[in-house]
Order: structure tokens, then C-alpha cells, then sequence
């Protein structure tokens, strides 16, 4: 765990962050509660409170607002720690939760020992941005998903069932196959399709620009078959930096693909993966093992190691190994990001005629 000073000469200031509404609590160096604020959840408000006052800590829950907050109050020159609150058990399984308290114990946290925050950082404002369009992408998809879902559901209520269409197509294929009294339901439905569609394949292209001028790095990242641009941009944009971590297996941790342990005595039971970090990238990187493990997929050294592991049998080893074929992907994948390199899928052997 990085080490932090913990010098207790300057004001330590909790502030447990609502939507419209923040409070605020500050410490002495001694641990006295010298004042309580109350404080709107926006840029004029946060100026107002903290622009003036001199150095201090400033601790802060992860969130909604945090990202901006902590960028004006560093900007201010305030030392800023944004708490992660799945570590502080003691802020989210307090029996006596309100605002004032919970901003009191973040303020105490900080003064003591900031490490006890398990502190996050977050991404530059940059990345946000441009994470921004991902995320839209996504919202977009699972907006068509329910549409294409609902569409489906109404033709099987009136007796009839649509064949197997693939989803960008299903807008204009599907229109021919309606039963004549649903056109006058299903087809605004199908107009809202073709609608998402479109704008899909504009994120697809805008993902592709931005691989090309501005994160050129990811092509070394697509190098490897079945990692394409968006997973490719993905994993640029949430690392943020290849320095980030020390050893390249740290990234699969980071990502939630290591399993739980909860070892006691001899018991050592086999558990689920946590599930920690960016859910986004965790998924995009199961789809690329899925990929690299089923029909379809090259011959190369990580898909033989995959299933390899799939075929030792045992309960749910499929999906075991696409999920440890994730992992070793999400090691590699920073590998080449950190060490430009050129990617050698075949390096154990020759390629192999058995799929």
C-alpha cells in the first residue's frame, strides 16, 4: 500500500456528498470538531466553502460527484482522499447512519491514518470524456436489446415466432415477417431499431478514430485476435497508464477475475471471483476469452492453455476457464501495452490440427 504522510498539523475535513446538498465536518489537528457546514453540491457552492480556507485534508466518499469535486479542491492546494466505501465498513454498515456522522468518521479516518480509507484514484478528465462514448454505446445497446426482446414477445402473443435475425438487422428483416395487425403496433418499435442502429455504428466509428489519432497504442493491444477497438480502447482508457501496476498479473485482480478467498484453518473453500473494479472491461474481456476458447477462435498459445483447462472436467470447467482465459488475457494484453513488443500467438509450439 502506498505510504502517506501523516503529519497532524493542518485541519482534517469530512465530507460525506449528497446530490443537491453536502455536509461537511472539521477537525483540529488535536481531533476537536471545530465547525459543521452544510454545502451545495455544485462548483459555486464548493468554491464558496473551501477556496479560502488554507491547506487541509479533505476526505470524500467515491461517487457521482467526486471526480469533479476532488479535481476544484486540489486545484484549491487541499490534500484529497476519496475513500472507497466498499473498504470502510465502518461508514456503510453503520448502525447510526446520518450525514453529519458519516462526514465526522471520514474526517477522523483522514486525520489518523488516510490509509484506513483505502483511497481510490480517479481517471483524468480526458479519459472520462471519451469513456463517455463507451458508455453511451452501451446504453444504447440495451435499449435496442429490450426493444428487438419486447417486438419478439408481442409477435409470440399472437401465435406466430420470429426466425433467428441477427440484431442490426433485425429492423429491416423483421418488417416483412409481422403479422399484418401488428404493423400498426410493431412498426414505430421497428423505426426506434433501425434509429439505435444507426447510432451504434456512429460510436463504432467515433471508437475507431480515437484508436487511430489519438490512443494509438491500442493497436498493439489488437494484435491479438478477438480483442478489437472497443475492447482495445477500453482497456487504454480505464489502466489510463502502463505503469499503473508492477507485475502484469495485478491487472486481473484489479478487475475483479481473481477468485475470493476465505481460508480458515484447513478449509479453503472454492469461491466466485470479486468482481472489483470496472465492470465494463471485465465483460468486454470475457466476450474476447469466449471467443478465443469457442469454434471460431485461432490456434495460439493462450487458446490451448484455455482448453486445456476446460477439458480437466470438474463442475462449471467451462466456465472456469473462460474466465482464467480473461484473466490471462487482461495479464497479456498489458504486456504488450507496457513493453511494445511484437506478438507472437504461437510461441510454445507449432500451430496445432486439432482445433
Amino acid at each position: 500500500m502506498k505510504q502517506i504522510n501523516t503529519n497532524l498539523t493542518s485541519l482534517s475535513i469530512g465530507l460525506d456528498v449528497g446530490d443537491r446538498r453536502s455536509v461537511a465536518v472539521v477537525l483540529s489537528p488535536d481531533g476537536h470538531v471545530l465547525e459543521e457546514l452544510k454545502v451545495a453540491s455544485t462548483r459555486a457552492g464548493l468554491d464558496a466553502a473551501f477556496a479560502h480556507r488554507p491547506q487541509c485534508r479533505i476526505a470524500l466518499e467515491v461517487g457521482t460527484h467526486s471526480p469533479w469535486m476532488s479535481e476544484m479542491l486540489r486545484e484549491y492546494g487541499h490534500t484529497v482522499f476519496v475513500a472507497n466505501p466498499r473498504k470502510v465498513r465502518l461508514i456503510s454498515h453503520s448502525r447510526n447512519k446520518t450525514d453529519r456522522i458519516d462526514a465526522e468518521c471520514l474526517a477522523r479516518l483522514a486525520r489518523l491514518d488516510p490509509n484506513l480509507l483505502y483511497p481510490i484514484q480517479h481517471r483524468k478528465s480526458e479519459s472520462r470524456n471519451h469513456l463517455m462514448f463507451l458508455r453511451a454505446r452501451d446504453a444504447v445497446i440495451a435499449s435496442r436489446t429490450r426493444l428487438v426482446n419486447h417486438c419478439r414477445t408481442q409477435v409470440k402473443v399472437s401465435g406466430n415466432r420470429l426466425p433467428a435475425i441477427s440484431t442490426p438487422a433485425f429492423a429491416k428483416k423483421a418488417y416483412a415477417l409481422l403479422p399484418e395487425h401488428l404493423h400498426a403496433v410493431l412498426d414505430p418499435l421497428l423505426q426506434q431499431i433501425e434509429m439505435h442502429t444507426q447510432t451504434i455504428r456512429g460510436y463504432d466509428k467515433e471508437i475507431e478514430r480515437l484508436c487511430n489519432d489519438v490512443y494509438p497504442e491500442t493497436a498493439r493491444l489488437r494484435q491479438v485476435q478477438g480483442v478489437g477497438p472497443l475492447t482495445a480502447l477500453c482497456f487504454v482508457l480505464t489502466l489510463e497508464t502502463p505503469q499503473r501496476f508492477k507485475k502484469s498479473r495485478d491487472v486481473g485482480a484489479y478487475l475483479g477475475l481473481t477468485p475470493r478467498r476465505h481460508e480458515s484453518g484447513a478449509s479453503a473453500p472454492e469461491m466466485r471471483i470479486t468482481k472489483a473494479g470496472d465492470k465494463t472491461l471485465r465483460r468486454l474481456l470475457v466476450s474476447c476469452a469466449q471467443y478465443i476458447l469457442g469454434p471460431f477462435g485461432p490456434d495460439t498459445d493462450l487458446r490451448r492453455w484455455g482448453l486445456e483447462l476446460a477439458s480437466r472436467g470438474g463442475k462449471n470447467a467451462k466456465k472456469r476457464a473462460i474466465v482464467a482465459t480473461a484473466r490471462k488475457l487482461s495479464s497479456l494484453l498489458f504486456s504488450l501495452w507496457k513493453s511494445p513488443q511484437e506478438y507472437h500467438p504461437l510461441k510454445k509450439g507449432s500451430p496445432s490440427k486439432v482445433a
